[in-house]
């Protein structure tokens, strides 16, 4: 049971991840826009992590819905969601009110307080099927098992 639930856990993380990527790669500039909206990078680096950023949503996803690399693509995958986590909560506490840039878009959003609770909540699911992954790597219909088979000593 447990290597099923790993699958579904897989094909929805990897599906978010690759939206959020595809969303965005094609738009560097707003990624990048995104990404100085949450004032936490030197201006210097935001440009390489926006630019980046999407590119790495990308990768993990597919590696996840392939089930390739599944522990290490889940471990990247929980390491970004803490980061996002933290980033939304940052701005929520210092007042600022921006778009998370999760989907494309970023900047200013009168809206966006009303917003942080589901994005964080949102994030925290995401992760902790993440977790699950890193945890439980091996799950059903994976190129991870077509590869790395076990055989018996």
């Amino acid at each position: 049971m447990k290597e099923w639930l790993g699958l579904v856990a897989r094909l929805v993380v990897g599906s978010v991840w690759i939206w959020a990527g595809a969303a965005k790669v094609l738009h560097p500039a707003e990624s990048v826009t995104a990404v100085r909206a949450y004032q936490l990078l030197p201006g210097n680096l935001a440009q390489p992590v926006g630019q980046l950023l999407p590119v790495l949503e990308i990768v993990v996803g597919l590696m996840l819905v392939l089930g390739l690399l599944t522990r290490g693509a889940a471990v990247v995958s929980s390491l970004l969601f803490v980061a996002f986590i933290i980033g939304i909560a940052s701005v929520w506490a210092r007042g600022i009110s921006i778009d998370c840039g999760c989907f494309g878009g970023g900047g200013y959003d009168q809206d966006a307080a009303s917003k942080y609770p589901w994005e964080i909540g949102r994030d925290v699911v995401l992760l902790l099927l993440s977790l699950f992954l890193a945890w439980l790597p091996s799950t059903r219909l994976s190129l991870d098992s077509l590869l790395f088979r076990r055989t018996p000593a």
